[in-house]
C-alpha cells in the first residue's frame, strides 16, 4: 500500500496537480544517480535529479501470488548521463532502482514510492536502453540454502575457495587485432583452455580499467563473452586470470586446491538413480 503525506494527499484530491517521477539508481559501486521526467532538474534530500535523460515506464503488473512484478523502464542514451559503454561494460548491473512520484511544486510534501527493486536484464535499440526492473518478490525466487551439486559453489578467489587469483594472473599486451572480442597476445604461453571461463581487465587504452569475462583462449588468441564497449589497440595492457570449470578435476589438477572443492562430485546423478531403480525393478 502506498502512503502519502496529508498535504501531498490533498494536492492529489485536487482539480490541477504538478506531479513528477523521478528514479534513483544506487550503482553497486556506492554512487548513486537520479533522473526525472520533469523539465528541469530537482534536488530532492540533497540528490539531484537530472532533467536531461527522460524516461519511459511501462505500466506496472502487481499479483498477489508472490510472482515477481513485470515493469520495464526505457531512457535515450546520453552521453553525460547513461551512455552505451557503460552499460555494455556492467556498470549498472545489480542497481537497486526506486521510482517514486513528487509535487515539483512544492517537494517539502514527501514522496508516493511506485516500485523499489534490482535492475535486471539491459538490452540496448535504436539508441534507447530498455532496462527491467525486479521487485522485491525477486528475492523470494532465489535459493536461499545449499544445494547438492557435482560443481564447486565457490567463487575462484573468494573466502571458500581460498586460492589466490594473483597467483595465476598474467599480464600481456594485445599484438594482433580481429575485433572488439577476439585479440591475440604474443606473449602467452599457457595452454589451450587455460584462460577460459576467467576474466580479462585492461590496464591501458580505451577500455582501460574495464573488466569482461573470457569465452575460449587458445594459440595465444582470446575470445571474449561479450565485445569491448571500446575499440582494442595494439599496445593495449592487461591482466588476464585463470579461468576454473568447477570441476574436482580442474581444482585438484589446475589449482592444486582440492581441500577446498565445495561441490559434490561422487553423489550419483539422476541418470544413476533412474539406472538403479530400473535394475531394481527387473528383479
Amino acid at each position: 500500500m502506498r502512503s502519502a503525506s496529508s498535504n501531498m494527499t490533498a494536492h492529489l484530491a485536487g482539480e490541477v496537480t504538478s506531479l513528477a517521477v523521478c528514479w534513483k539508481l544506487s550503482l553497486v559501486d556506492g554512487s548513486v544517480l537520479g533522473f526525472t521526467d520533469h523539465t528541469s532538474d530537482l534536488t530532492i534530500s540533497s540528490q539531484l535529479y537530472k532533467a536531461a535523460t527522460g524516461f519511459s515506464p511501462t505500466s506496472i503488473e502487481t499479483k498477489d501470488k508472490f510472482s515477481v512484478d513485470n515493469l520495464d523502464v526505457a531512457g535515450i542514451l546520453d552521453a553525460a548521463a547513461i551512455t552505451e559503454a557503460d552499460i555494455m561494460a556492467g556498470k549498472y548491473d545489480f542497481a537497486e532502482i526506486e521510482i517514486f512520484m513528487v509535487n515539483v511544486t512544492d517537494l517539502s510534501q514527501g514522496i508516493i514510492t511506485h516500485r523499489r527493486g534490482w535492475l535486471g536484464e539491459v538490452t540496448l535499440k535504436n539508441g534507447q536502453f530498455i532496462a527491467e526492473v525486479r521487485g522485491l518478490a525477486q528475492k523470494l525466487s532465489q535459493n536461499i540454502v545449499e544445494l547438492y551439486i557435482p560443481t564447486c559453489r565457490a567463487i575462484f578467489g573468494d573466502g571458500r575457495c581460498k586460492a589466490n587469483p594473483a597467483s595465476y594472473t598474467v599480464g600481456g599486451a594485445v599484438n594482433i587485432i580481429t575485433s572488439r572480442q577476439v585479440f591475440i597476445s604474443n606473449s602467452m604461453t599457457q595452454g589451450a583452455g587455460y584462460f577460459s571461463g576467467g576474466e580479462i581487465q585492461f590496464l591501458t587504452g580505451a577500455n582501460a580499467g574495464r573488466r569482461m569475462e573470457i569465452k575460449e583462449f587458445a594459440n595465444k588468441q582470446f575470445t571474449l563473452v561479450l565485445p569491448m564497449p571500446n575499440n582494442i589497440a595494439i599496445g593495449d595492457s592487461f591482466n588476464a586470470i585463470a579461468g576454473c570449470d568447477k570441476t574436482i578435476g580442474t581444482c585438484a589438477g589446475k589449482f592444486a586446491n582440492a581441500v577446498n572443492f565445495r561441490g559434490e562430485p561422487y553423489v550419483p546423478g539422476m541418470d544413476k538413480m533412474l539406472a538403479t531403480a530400473a535394475t531394481s525393478n527387473d528383479l
